[in-house]
């Protein structure tokens, strides 16, 4: 998705267990991309979008509801 879309790849990483979703957040960021992970609060497991989110790569961390419109937003401005 990264070499694809480049600074126009929107990644969104829910609740989900392991830290691989690390690796393709650090390519789409580096293309320019933009990286969007639901919160610890709303998460059932919090291990993949908090990996992303303490590793610094999230663009945005947030609510499911939150990050729909943080999605809208964006499509809006495109």
């Amino acid at each position: 998705m990264a070499e694809v879309f480049g600074e126009r790849a929107l990644a969104v990483v829910l609740s989900g267990m392991g830290r691989d979703g690390c690796r393709g957040a650090e390519r789409i960021r580096a293309a320019g991309g933009v990286v969007a992970v639901q919160d610890r609060d709303s998460s059932v497991v919090w291990g993949m979008p908090g990996a992303i989110a303490e590793s610094g790569l999230a663009s945005t961390i947030g609510t499911p509801d939150q990050l729909g419109a943080f999605i809208a937003q964006r499509k809006r401005s495109a």
